[in-house]
């Protein structure tokens, strides 16, 4: 289980043993109705304090490949639904949050830059026995996984993380 690859299911299980937690795992019925479509590309937009984060943690937990959550998702609304375990930990996750990458004093291309660079140091850790055609490209280092191995990806990007949130009196804001 790395950073970026395959985080797990442990900020997702924070979220359900915590009191104020809304089940909104029949949204993975719609994602899984669409995963072998066009339409499979999706962008969940919600305004702030209304779960974005919980539901991307979510997804990490319910498709990621280590995360072993068949426990942690048969006590859920998703589970009254026939084959509500169809794509469960069948995909590399690679979960993004924008905000650990664009800091104050950092350009754009040094952020994804960055960002390029730790993914594949994950990649690396978890395959090092796939040989990577350019270890500083994402994309290549993706399909050469793939290609080697037959390991398809989802891809989570969130924008906000409560432990990189700016202080209010935080001046070069």
């Amino acid at each position: 289980m790395g950073t970026y690859l395959n985080p797990g299911k442990a900020a997702y299980l924070m979220a359900v043993n915590s009191e104020i937690y809304i089940d909104k795992t029949e949204m993975i019925l719609y994602i899984n109705s669409i995963v072998n479509t066009q339409q499979r590309f999706v962008s969940v937009s919600r305004p702030r304090r209304f779960g974005k984060t919980m539901a991307a943690d979510m997804i990490c937990a319910y498709y990621g490949r280590d995360a072993d959550s068949c426990e942690l998702f048969e006590k859920r609304k998703l589970a009254a639904r026939v084959g509500w375990d169809e794509y469960l930990g069948k995909y590399d996750v690679i979960h993004l949050v924008m905000t650990r990458f664009f800091k104050s004093r950092i350009t754009v291309g040094e952020a994804l830059y960055n960002m390029q660079k730790l993914v594949i140091r994950d990649y690396k850790r978890a395959y090092p026995n796939v040989a990577l055609l350019k270890d500083t490209d994402l994309i290549q280092t993706i399909d050469d996984v793939y290609s080697t191995i037959d390991r398809k990806v989802v891809i989570v990007i969130d924008e906000w993380d409560a432990l990189f949130r700016e202080r209010p009196d935080d001046k070069d804001g």
